[in-house]
């Protein structure tokens, strides 16, 4: 039987060295998002919440458009255990009907904006939505349409986009935008369309839904898509609000009620939703929100709208550290910058923190832990290339590769494990991937790594991304580091490929800085000091461009389907 989190041997290591500011012992107790939302509303009424392309909405105002839209889901039908599609982009609806649903029992199941209509079929119906809600822009409508013809989702509902600009943007939009706009009422739908402004035209007054922290769930988080089927992670009450007050409570740095944070992240993705979103309303944070990413736009708001606070992925730092228009004084306003979503390089975060003159402070978890299990102190003891110390009330646990049940000793390679309020209660209809995915309380994450003495974790790979080179175990992350030591490197990915003699062997794909050039010999003379010969890439291959997902984060599984014997 697996070890209980009271036996877990290594917790002594990083209670032994924790910063002395963070209590891992602090109290968590449980709290539904709803309470929490209101008590935000409560605390900081008068203050911006959002910043929309200079369109600001106060906690209040967004408050008040939650419980209207409450009070009109519920007279439409929408009750505790309705499922709720969110089929947007960054935007104040995201956060009223986020909100709205949850006030009423309902569980939110988030949808990629660039989600193909079948993948949003396939999840659509494998949630059960009732009702999808989206923009009125035909880049989304339009999908939504074809999707609720084919029987995939009962109702949609339709938020106007012009109404959340300023008043001369959404005229100027009208007129030189106009043909984005959806014909709504023309789409066929019927009385299975929903119109946002009929649905909030009321008083605000519902019944709130009667919610057990604990076991209600407020989420299904799906994950999974690059390895398989998806599958979603139900996050109950508890999870996501717990890891809010886990992040606030690591966050030394950071001043409740007066910092700007920067939405680049899409709120779909579990990071932002939990880590910008969040976290800022029960901080009382002002976000500034950009409906997609588009790096040009961003460093003008960045030096326009002086975000305090900028979470991101490691490929977001990269490119802001190689824009024309950015230095460090179009980056003076920022007191944090936080990682997270893909392994941060060593070198990304020198460079990016000696521009910023600030913390790039790299942090870790999965969509089912809420996300954020780990992270690198913002005060007090710092180790490279780590990805920090457990969150308070969070147990690390790093198991046998070989037998789950059997905790690895410091300083050995093993699958992190993690236990604490934060995880999962499991996948949506999927039991047998559930009881894979547990070992006793701990769930395994399929990433390897090791903690050292001071309670430090380090990743070394995902266990799918392993190479198998004659035997031994060889990790892409470990050639990528070595790689990007090369001053003209920008990006670059590993994968394995097939190869006769040794089953399979490394194969790296590199993008260059602009301006910038190295020849494969110029890659090989960096990396051979740094890495054992097995591990040494049998192939590199420059590209313009290196796949993403919509995140930012590298993504290998375009590169593998490239390649004609994978």
């Amino acid at each position: 039987m697996a070890a209980s989190k009271s036996s877990n041997q290594l917790a002594q290591n990083w209670m032994g060295s924790y910063p002395s500011d963070v209590d891992w012992n602090a109290p968590l107790p449980a709290s539904t998002l709803p309470d929490m939302f209101d008590e935000a509303v409560s605390a900081f009424g008068p203050q911006p919440l959002t910043d929309f392309l200079g369109k600001k909405l106060s906690f209040s105002e967004l408050g008040a458009a939650t419980s209207q839209l409450a009070a009109g889901l519920q007279k439409a039908g929408i009750k505790k255990g309705s499922k709720i599609g969110l089929f947007l982009p960054n935007c104040p609806y995201y956060i009223s009907c986020y909100f709205a649903a949850l006030k009423l029992g309902a569980i939110v199941i988030n949808f990629n904006p660039l989600y193909t209509e079948e993948e949003i079929e396939y999840q659509a119906r494998d949630a059960g939505i009732e009702l999808m809600v989206t923009l009125d822009l035909k880049l989304l409508f339009d999908k939504m349409v074809t999707v609720a013809k084919s029987g995939a989702v009962d109702r949609v509902m339709v938020c106007p986009f012009p109404d959340l600009l300023p008043t001369i943007k959404k005229f100027l939009f009208k007129i030189a935008k106009g043909k984005e706009l959806a014909s709504v009422d023309d789409a066929g739908l019927g009385d299975r369309l929903v119109h946002y402004d009929t649905l909030v035209a009321n008083d605000g007054t519902f019944t709130p839904a009667e919610l057990d922290a604990e076991t209600d769930i407020a989420l299904f988080q799906y994950t999974g898509g690059t390895t398989g089927v998806p599958k979603g992670a139900m996050l109950t009450h508890a999870n996501l609000a717990i890891n809010c007050e886990q992040i606030r409570l690591w966050s030394t740095g950071i001043e409740i009620g007066n910092e700007r944070i920067m939405a680049i992240l899409p709120f779909f993705h579990v990071f932002a939703m939990t880590c910008i979103m969040n976290t800022a309303i029960k901080c009382g944070f002002e976000i500034i929100i950009m409906p997609r990413f588009d790096l040009d736009q961003a460093v003008k708001i960045i030096k326009s709208a002086k975000p305090t606070l900028l979470p991101g992925v490691p490929t977001l730092y990269t490119a802001l550290m190689n824009h024309k228009d950015l230095d460090a004084g179009g980056l003076s306003s920022l007191k944090y910058c936080m990682s997270g979503g893909a392994p941060l390089p060593l070198e990304v975060r020198r460079k990016f923190e000696a521009l910023a003159g600030c913390g790039l402070i790299e942090g870790y978890g999965l969509s089912e832990t809420s996300p954020v299990a780990t992270a690198n102190p913002y005060n007090g003891l710092e180790k490279e290339n780590s990805i920090g110390q457990p969150l308070p009330g969070t147990y690390i646990s790093i198991r046998s590769l070989d037998d789950p049940a059997a905790e690895m000793k410091v300083n050995e390679n093993g699958e992190i494990c993690i236990a604490g309020p934060q995880v999962m209660n499991g996948y949506w209809n999927k039991p047998k991937e559930t009881a894979e995915t547990f070992s006793g309380e701990y769930f395994r994450t399929g990433d390897v790594g090791y903690m050292d003495e001071d309670g430090f974790i380090y990743i070394v790979d995902r266990i799918k991304d392993m190479i198998n080179c004659s035997g031994f175990k060889v990790y892409p992350r470990r050639i990528e580091d070595a790689i990007y030591a090369h001053p003209a490197v920008d990006e670059v990915t590993v994968i394995g490929v097939p190869d006769d003699y040794r089953g399979e062997t490394p194969k790296a794909f590199i993008k260059l800085k602009p301006g910038q050039t190295a020849t494969e010999e110029d890659i090989r003379k960096t990396i051979e000091p740094k890495l054992a010969k097995i591990e040494l890439p049998e192939y590199i291959e420059f590209r313009d461009e290196l796949p993403k997902t919509m995140v930012g984060k590298l993504s290998k599984k375009e590169l593998r389907q490239s390649e004609p014997s994978n």
